[in-house]
Formats: structure tokens, sequence, C-alpha cells
């Protein structure tokens, strides 16, 4: 399932909205990502064309399973790079900004790679 950088982003701040509050809608979106409400408009009817989100006649988003699976998976991505990065001593703001770019590039091979060491790591820091 191939899905654009941007189409990612969307997807993954749908997702952490949700955690928040009990409906996500676009101005929401608009507001927490710093985009006019006419561009998040277009980014939903992309998706729901691509049938990654629903959106009800009051203007609720929701996520459909492919969705949320796509965003689940940038949103651990996101989380984990953030958090190995500033344990490797980098300032968290840059590990934020940093892993929010990497977690779209990165292969499911590396990706896997550092989890498991992270994993390991962990372990041997208890």
């Amino acid at each position: 399932m191939v899905v654009n950088e941007s189409a990612e982003n969307y997807l993954e701040t749908i997702l952490i909205l949700s955690k928040s509050r009990p409906v996500v809608r676009s101005v929401d979106i608009a507001e927490e990502m710093g985009f006019k409400k006419s561009s998040v408009s277009v980014a939903m009817k992309n998706l729901r064309e691509k049938k990654h989100i629903t959106v009800t006649r009051e203007g609720f988003i929701y996520l459909t399973d492919s969705g949320r699976q796509i965003a689940e998976m940038i949103y651990e991505r996101h989380e984990l790079l953030s958090k190995w990065l500033t344990r490797l001593g980098v300032d968290p703001a840059i590990a934020a900004r940093d892993a929010c770019r990497m977690e779209h590039v990165i292969s499911p091979e590396s990706f896997a790679a550092i989890k498991e060491h992270v994993r390991q790591f962990g372990e041997t820091q208890k």
C-alpha cells in the first residue's frame, strides 16, 4: 500500500487527534498542522477517494482500517525514532523533526532492525 508522505502525515495527525478528542474535523487538522482549511479539504477528499478515511455528513473524520494501519505504522516509527535519537543525545526538538522526515523513507527492514536494537538496548539498561 503506497501512500505519499503528505497523506501519511494527515493520517498520522487524524490518529493523534482521535486519541484526545471525541471527533476529528477538518478544522482540527488544519489547526494542528498549521495548514489552511482549504488545503486540508483537498487532502481529505483524496484520502476519502482512496478509502483511507470516511467523513460523516456532520464533517466528522474517521480512519478506515487501511487508514488506521498506515497511521499506526507512521506513528510507531515516529515515536521509536524520536526516542532513539534522544537517547543518542540528540536534542528532543531536533530528534522529533528528524524522526518526522525519517519515518516516511525508512524501509521496513531497517526500521525492524532499529526496533530490535532499541528493544535489546532497553533490556540491557534495566
